[in-house]
């Protein structure tokens, strides 16, 4: 006779294939280590020597960056607790544009000096509560090492916008921040409203063209459409423009309706009807004044063949994006159907011109003057995965000037900050009387984060290095940081960062310690973790490669 045991607790609530942990050692250590694991992924990309990592997708796409964005997204990290790293890092991302590998590499370190008070015997809560007081105290800090008058900036002033971007682009770009710095500069500062604060990144623009190199890229007031003109006038100069978002075609009608020809003579005239149609529709569009039609969808063989004879410049956008950007380039209004625009409808361009850049076909928009509303990047370099990865600092340099156009402060770079917070925090952490302070101390600790992983990827002695920055910072000297070019033999390697021209934006790392601090929060708020079995019939085959999910 066979016994059935029922089963009790937790297991006889839920349905069968469930997995519950619980406890320290099940449910908060394994949560520490996957965010660990995480973190020391992205750990080794951060800063200007910040090491590349090549990730292969699962469409087999390869990326080969060290923007701690691009790689925790295209991971596709499972783990419940790793994810609310990601998810804090991708809120640093949509809040700044840069910093993402600061918020969780900090809050990886963090968990990581979690671990060793939780093993000593201290209790979630208590480490929790220390952390809040610590992110505080840091918040408070952190204001008293902005510098002075950096609160007052002209954001058409390039010099002052290149200062304040140069360390974000370098993070990505290392060598190269001064001639990328000075082309993203004078990209935002073209595109740039009356009013700072309602700057939009997506008004500058990247394209992206294989051959050449960094030298050989520039910065055009207007847009770069890649592809030729359609038919064969490839260049017009001050000239208004019509714009069509269903194409340019002879309409089809809606019903079905059927034609009896009884001769020859007929069939001719009802060819020509179509054709007098079309050239009627063009004809006017030519009398309105204008010189160019850009179409939103096909370009029909006759509608050319008419455009042609009236010598209007056809071009065509397949991307309802690049349309709307376009009629906001050229102050145009998208007209739905061929028929002719009224005044107000047409737009103004200062000179279309199809140009050829290193073998590539491409219409070049400029909008010199009025309605200067978009300017384009033309990157060039060798791989596209060069190219991917320069496109990825301009956008941390234009999400950095869009940063600035709210909050122009700035605080020391080159680790020098996160020093000066490290040693606050330690002293700080002596005051207090309750468990809080081993907390407090711990998280003080975790800004050591910054400099050794700088000194590490560039080869130096991170040990070294961090007394060193220590004893200048406790002698008064709070701007000291590390000097990765190579020290001299007076001061080594750690210098005054004012005169190496080496400034974080405030608004960037608030954030991100932010964010950080309150994913460690969270993460160790979890003391169980319950899981339903998956849902789904019989486990998915594996797909041929290069097979989108869907």
């Amino acid at each position: 006779m066979a016994f059935s045991m029922k089963n009790y607790g937790i297991q006889s609530m839920l349905k069968e294939g469930h997995k519950h942990l619980s406890g320290l050692e099940e449910a908060v250590l394994k949560n520490i280590d996957a965010c660990k694991q995480l973190s020391t992924i992205t750990r080794t990309s951060l800063g200007p020597d910040g090491m590349n990592k090549m990730v292969i997708n699962h469409l087999d796409k390869l990326f080969v960056t060290n923007d701690a964005a691009t790689i925790v997204n295209e991971l596709e990290v499972q783990h419940p607790a790793a994810k609310i790293l990601v998810l804090a890092g991708k809120a640093q991302q949509e809040e700044i544009g840069d910093g993402a590998n600061l918020t969780i590499s900090f809050a990886g370190e963090l968990l990581q000096n979690a671990e060793e008070l939780i093993r000593t015997g201290l209790h979630p809560s208590e480490i929790i509560s220390g952390y809040t007081k610590a992110i505080t105290k840091t918040i408070e800090v952190l204001e008293e090492l902005v510098e002075k008058g950096s609160e007052n900036m002209d954001v058409r002033d390039k010099e002052q916008v290149v200062t304040r971007m140069k360390a974000a682009v370098a993070s990505k770009q290392y060598g190269m921040e001064d001639i990328l710095s000075s082309l993203i500069a004078d990209a935002c500062i073209q595109v740039s409203p009356k009013n700072p604060a309602n700057f939009d990144v997506d008004n500058v623009r990247v394209i992206k063209l294989v051959g050449g190199g960094l030298h050989n890229c520039m910065v055009i007031r207007g847009m770069v459409l890649k592809g030729d003109a359609v038919g064969s006038i490839t260049h017009v100069e001050k000239a208004k423009v019509a714009v069509f978002a269903s194409g340019v075609d002879s309409s089809a009608t809606e019903t079905k309706g059927t034609v009896l020809i009884h001769s020859a003579e007929q069939l001719e005239n009802y060819a020509k009807t179509e054709e007098a149609k079309v050239e009627e529709l063009i004809k006017a569009v030519a009398d309105s004044g204008a010189k160019i039609i850009v179409s939103g969808g096909a370009v029909g063989e006759m509608a050319l063949h008419f455009c042609e004879r009236y010598k209007l410049m056809v071009l065509k956008i397949s991307s309802k994006f690049e349309l709307r950007r376009f009629c906001r380039t050229t102050g145009t209004a998208a007209l739905l159907k061929l028929s002719q625009p009224k005044p107000d409808d047409l737009g103004f361009i200062d000179s279309v011109s199809v140009e050829e850049i290193g073998g590539s076909r491409v219409t070049v928009v400029r909008s010199e003057e009025g309605g200067n509303k978009v300017a384009t990047v033309v990157l060039r370099g060798s791989t596209d995965s060069i190219l991917d990865d320069l496109e990825r600092a301009v956008d941390d340099g234009v999400n950095t000037y869009k940063a600035m156009c709210r909050d122009s402060r700035i605080v020391p770079g080159a680790a020098a900050t996160e020093i000066e917070l490290a040693r606050r925090l330690k002293e700080f952490s002596f005051k207090e009387t309750g468990l809080d302070q081993y907390a407090i101390a711990k998280f003080g600790e975790s800004f050591e984060l910054v400099p050794r992983t700088l000194a590490e990827d560039a080869g130096l002695n991170p040990m070294d290095i961090i007394s060193k920055l220590y004893e200048k910072h406790a002698s008064g000297n709070t701007k000291v940081g590390i000097d990765l070019r190579g020290g001299d033999l007076e001061d080594g390697v750690c210098k005054d960062v004012s005169t190496m021209n080496i400034w974080d934006l405030y608004v960037t790392k608030f954030f991100a310690l932010k964010y950080a601090a309150d994913a460690a929060c969270t993460v160790l708020r979890v003391d169980q973790i319950i899981m339903a079995k998956p849902a789904g019939g019989p486990a998915r085959r594996d797909k041929p490669a290069g097979m989108d999910e869907d």
